[in-house]
């Protein structure tokens, strides 16, 4: 008599722990739904080597990522403050999240149009080897888009393939550190560093007027989520004090399905004397801007250095000038206009790093050319041009 009840207890206590494990599950199931759905969605789909290759893995970003509870918050001045605010929501504040400071090294990109018409929007990203992830957003009330995000800034090692669930669970914060894009408006942006500071200093922008904050790549997801036009992104920009991210300073391009684009820079004085981040002032180039150094409405480009007239004294450096002047030649030659985005691919082959004098610590690790008139993206991993393995198409409308 006693056994048959010490089984029926022992048997209500596992039924009662059975229980309550399930109901965990579905409690953080309901917390966490899209946060495991995004990581349930992250996909290898180029693999990397022990050379200069890294992965590529594609995912998608489930939810509203509380970009809006992130701007009515005031937004944050650094990288510190933002996973402070990503680990509170995301996770609830069980464990961290991580986004680690790296250099955005050299980068190549323009914007100009295609004979039959297309706007396009084509960009070089630069860097030490690294893995990177296609990124696929569709936030309710806000713009879908499509972008790519260096990896390494959430914390995941860049020189072997992606592996445990941390690594993965960092990757939800991916929405936050995108380093080119375009969302179903056609409009398209990028983030490119610009040595700012005489010498090898590097300065980065610390803006202190009083207005809501924001970091460098976060005011990338801001504008593909919010902006359609290049005058809105410009309106959006504007808003906010920049404080930029890894201790770099940044400009950024943005294009849209109009024909218009402009090089959004933070500036004060010239190279030499630009070395108080709390004084610089947002300027912008617009593309038919009689300043604009490309000397043409047909397009724009940009490197990294500084594109604002009279930034530079003689014999200041001017990073990725080699790649500026290339890109300037082969869109001269072809009188402004690209045939199409295999045209432009190689365009930004003819810049894409290996030995340039400048740059050789350094590798393309995508090419990509934002198709802004049909919503297409042509993706090419670690500049392996024309081999199909290595080439992914999307359609945004998709």
């Amino acid at each position: 008599m006693k056994n048959k009840r010490n089984k029926s207890m022992i048997k209500t206590i596992l039924l009662s722990i059975l229980s309550l494990a399930f109901s965990l599950l579905l409690l953080a199931g309901f917390i966490w739904k899209n946060e495991i759905r995004t990581v349930a969605s992250i996909k290898e789909i180029m693999p990397g080597d022990d050379d200069t290759n890294g992965y590529v893995y594609e995912m998608t970003v489930f939810g509203d990522y509380y970009l809006d509870e992130y701007l009515e918050a005031g937004g944050t001045k650094n990288d510190k403050e933002l996973i402070s605010f990503l680990t509170s929501k995301i996770t609830k504040g069980l464990f961290n999240l991580s986004i680690e400071e790296a250099d955005i090294v050299g980068c190549s990109s323009f914007s100009a149009n295609a004979t039959n018409g297309d706007k396009i929007f084509a960009r070089n990203y630069d860097m030490y080897k690294t893995n990177v992830a296609i990124v696929h957003t569709n936030p309710a009330n806000r713009y879908k888009s499509i972008s790519t995000v260096d990896l390494s800034f959430l914390g995941v090692p860049s020189d072997k393939k992606m592996e445990g669930l941390r690594n993965k669970i960092n990757t939800i914060a991916a929405a936050y550190a995108p380093l080119d894009g375009m969302n179903e408006k056609g409009l398209t942006v990028g983030i490119y560093m610009t040595h700012q500071g005489p010498g090898k200093i590097n300065v980065p922008t610390n803006q202190e007027n009083g207005r809501p904050d924001i970091t460098s790549t976060v005011l990338l997801r801001v504008i593909l989520d919010y902006a359609a036009t290049v005058e809105e992104a410009v309106a959006i920009a504007e808003k906010y004090d920049m404080h930029d991210s890894a201790n770099s300073s940044f400009h950024y391009m943005i294009s849209d399905a109009n024909g218009k684009s402009a090089v959004l820079e933070y500036i004060a004085g010239t190279d030499s004397t630009d070395t108080d981040g709390q004084l610089r002032e947002l300027m912008v180039i617009y593309n038919d801007d009689p300043m604009s150094l490309a000397g043409t409405d047909k397009y724009q480009l940009v490197t990294n250095f500084i594109v604002y007239p009279g930034y530079y004294e003689e014999g200041d450096k001017q990073h990725g000038l080699d790649r500026y002047r290339t890109v300037k030649e082969e869109l001269e030659k072809r009188g402004g206009l690209v045939k199409d985005d295999e045209d432009a691919m190689i365009v930004l082959e003819k810049v894409a790093l290996r030995n340039l004098d400048n740059d050789i610590y350094s590798v393309t690790i995508h090419s990509v050319i934002y198709n802004q008139s049909n919503k297409t993206v042509y993706w090419v991993g670690n500049r392996h041009y024309g081999e199909k393995a290595y080439i992914y198409k999307f359609n945004l409308m998709e």
